[in-house]
């Protein structure tokens, strides 16, 4: 028997001139850490003159270690591509597991006068919004 992930993780890409938001909705376990590992590999290879990336976690129902490597990998790409990750709208679950295992200040260091998880991330009304179709190695689980 398989066990299937309870929430699978959706993602929706919001894009200015130099600022791209992944929305993350539902789980990001290890079931689908690989999806948003591909999703912002995506949109590091196709935004030129992209500044920063924020992950709104605003629907973000649970993250497992899995997905705290994730968020790690994540941080090394936008380093090596001279873009500054943001995690907005964390939970108190999130923050929690981050400040527990050490990597908060890691990922998400806030600006001069900025912040933590602040909500500048928010849709201005220019934005472009997408869906971001990932891919995963590993099968779709069936029922």
């Amino acid at each position: 028997m398989t066990s299937t992930p309870s929430s699978r993780l959706h993602l929706t890409c919001v894009s200015t001139h130099d600022t791209v938001s992944v929305e993350l909705r539902g789980a990001l376990d290890r079931h689908c850490g690989d999806l948003l590992l591909d999703g912002v590999d995506r949109v590091l290879a196709e935004s030129v003159g992209l500044r920063r990336l924020r992950l709104d976690c605003t629907d973000l129902a649970t993250v497992d270690t899995t997905g705290l490597s994730a968020l790690l990998m994540i941080r090394r790409r936008t380093d090596a591509a001279g873009v500054r990750l943001h995690l907005d709208h964390r939970s108190a679950q999130l923050d929690r597991m981050l400040q527990v295992t050490g990597p908060l200040g890691h990922l998400d260091a806030p600006e001069a006068g900025g912040h933590f998880g602040s909500a500048a991330g928010q849709r201005p009304s220019t934005a472009s919004e997408e869906s971001i179709p990932a891919r995963s190695s590993r099968p779709e689980p069936t029922s």
